[in-house]
């Protein structure tokens, strides 16, 4: 069951100059950065209230990341909702008719375990489910 959102992703060309407009015009604070291999990514995490959200840089030109760049350019890359039972989630959502970018949950940032489904099945908007996985972040 979706217990939350859990986080935002943003797609962005350079985490350095991303960080610093959310830093400098916001005034918010960078809470860390990771490197997320299965995703090809570098990842920026910000909070704000109990909204958390994450700045995402492609490392390598085959990044599912960089072809979203490539596309439509900066902006809101995907909504993740977290889940308590993820491989439910998958399944529920398969048949409901969506089309899933995972058959199975991948490691993703933190520890957790994600899997995406493809925005053409889902009006348009990447939807990430993620659960606690078996690192502590």
């Amino acid at each position: 069951m979706i217990q939350k959102i859990d986080h935002l992703g943003i797609a962005v060309h350079s985490l350095d100059e991303a960080i610093g407009y959310y830093e400098q015009a916001l005034g918010l604070v960078c809470k860390g950065q990771e490197e997320v291999p299965s995703q090809k990514v570098r990842i920026a995490f910000f909070t704000v209230g109990e909204v958390r959200f994450e700045l995402l840089e492609p490392t390598s030109a085959d990044s599912p990341v960089a072809g979203f760049l490539e596309k439509k350019g900066e902006g809101l890359h995907h909504v993740a909702f977290e889940t308590d039972d993820i491989g439910a989630q998958l399944q529920q959502a398969s048949r409901a008719g969506c089309r899933l970018l995972n058959e199975t949950p991948i490691e993703g940032a933190g520890g957790k375990l994600v899997a995406f489904l493809h925005p053409k099945s889902t009006h348009g908007v990447l939807t990430e489910f993620c659960s606690q996985g078996n690192r502590k972040s």
